[in-house]
C-alpha cells in the first residue's frame, strides 16, 4: 500500500485497507459442520459470481480438424456455451491408456490462448512451438495417459475482443466490467464455461464421471479455483500460481480486473473459497518465487485450507508443492501428487 507522507489521508486505498484490516469475513469457517457451512458460503459464492442460465442451450459440437499426435490425437471443436458464445477447444486423448480415461479439464491464464496447452501456433495449429513454464497442458496430461478439455476462456487467444481496447495490455477489462453492469462477472462466465465443459464430456463413452478435474496456472488458476468451489461435477483440482490471500494478493498488488468478484472479501477469504471443494482432491502449486501471488500468503492462506479439510476428515486430501522459481506451472512437482489422488 502506498504510504501517506502527511498527517492527512488522501489516498483511496488508505481508507480500503482500513477497511479491510476492520472486516471480519462474515462466513469464513470458524469450526462447526462442514457441510452445512458449505451451503451457505456455495449458495453466497453462487450469487456473487452473478447468475447463469438455468436453461442451457444445445451445445451443438461442431468438429474442426483431428490429427494424430506421437501421445496420441487431438481434434479441435467448438461447442455452445450460452447464445453467441462458442467455445473452441482441444480434445486430446493419450494413446499410452485406454478408455474410460481420467480427463482434466485445462484452462490458461493471461496469454495468447489454448493454443499453448497443445504447443502449436495460435493463428496455424498445424505450426507446433516452444511453449515455457510447463503450460502445455494439454501435452503434460497425455505424456501421464490422461485425457484433457483444453477450453478457450472468454477473452483470451481465440476469444479475445475484436474491437478496440481501452487497455489492450489488460483485454478481460471490457469483458469484465459489460458482465458488471449485468449483474455478472466475468469469473462467474468463465466457471460457466467450464460447466459447460463437463456437460460436452459427459456425452463422451471414454469418461470416467468420478475422475473429471480441473487445472491451470495463473488467469486458469483463478478458474480453476471457482470452478471448484461451484461446480459439483468436478472430483480433482489443480489451481497454479494463484491460491493465496486476497489480502496479499489481490488486495497487495496489481492484478488484471477479472480477478475481483464483488463483495467477495466481506464474506470470505481464499482458503474457505477453496474449502468448498472438500473433501475432494486438490493439489495447490506454487512458485517459489512468485511476485504476484508471494509464497508467505500462499502458505498463511494453506494452512486455513488445512484445518477445513482436517474437518471434513480429508486432511490428506489437500496438498501444497512449491517449485523452486516464479510465476509458473511446476508439473514435475505437481503431477506425481494429483496422480497419487488418481490412482
Amino acid at each position: 500500500m502506498q504510504q501517506q507522507d502527511s498527517e492527512f489521508s488522501f489516498f483511496p486505498s488508505a481508507n480500503h485497507w482500513h477497511l479491510m484490516n476492520n472486516t471480519t469475513q462474515a462466513l469464513a469457517y470458524d469450526g462447526g459442520d462442514v457441510r452445512q457451512w458449505q451451503r451457505k458460503l456455495g449458495a453466497k459464492l453462487r450469487e456473487l459470481t452473478g447468475p447463469m442460465p438455468e436453461k442451457r442451450v444445445p451445445l451443438n459440437v461442431r468438429s474442426l480438424w483431428k490429427r494424430e499426435h506421437e501421445l496420441g490425437s487431438i481434434e479441435k471443436i467448438v461447442f455452445t456455451s450460452e447464445p453467441y458464445s462458442d467455445v473452441p477447444a482441444f480434445v486430446c486423448l493419450p494413446k499410452n491408456a485406454k478408455p474410460p480415461y481420467n480427463w482434466f479439464i485445462c484452462v490458461q491464464g493471461h496469454s495468447t490462448g489454448m493454443h499453448n496447452s497443445i504447443a502449436v501456433d495460435r493463428e496455424d495449429n498445424s505450426i507446433p512451438i516452444e511453449i515455457p513454464g510447463d503450460r502445455d497442458f494439454g501435452i503434460g496430461c497425455m505424456s501421464r495417459g490422461i485425457a484433457a478439455l483444453c477450453v478457450e476462456q472468454r477473452s483470451f487467444g481465440e476469444r479475445r475482443e475484436q474491437a478496440p481496447q481501452y487497455n489492450p495490455d489488460q483485454g478481460c477489462h471490457e469483458a469484465t466490467m459489460h458482465a458488471l453492469i449485468l449483474g455478472r462477472t466475468l469469473a462467474g462466465e468463465r466457471v460457466f464455461d467450464v460447466d459447460r465443459g463437463i456437460d460436452y464430456l459427459l456425452t463422451r463413452n471414454d469418461v470416467r464421471p468420478d475422475r473429471i478435474g480441473v487445472m491451470g496456472n495463473s488467469g486458469g488458476g483463478t478458474t480453476t479455483l471457482f470452478a471448484a468451489a461451484l461446480l459439483p461435477r468436478l472430483t480433482h483440482a489443480m489451481p497454479s500460481c494463484y491460491f493465496c490471500t486476497f489480502r496479499d494478493s489481490i488486495m497487495s498488488i496489481h492484478h488484471c480486473i477479472c480477478n475481483y468478484v464483488p463483495n467477495l472479501l466481506l464474506y470470505a477469504e481464499m482458503a474457505d473459497v477453496m474449502g468448498l471443494f472438500a473433501p475432494r482432491p486438490v493439489v495447490i502449486v506454487a512458485g517459489k518465487d512468485d511476485p504476484i501471488f508471494p509464497l508467505d500468503g500462499v502458505k498463511k492462506a494453506f494452512a486455513d485450507l488445512k484445518k477445513i479439510y482436517a474437518a471434513a476428515g480429508a486432511e490428506n486430501n489437500c496438498r501444497l508443492v512449491i517449485g523452486d522459481g516464479a510465476h509458473r506451472f511446476y508439473a514435475n512437482d505437481g503431477w506425481p501428487v494429483m496422480q497419487e489422488f488418481l490412482e
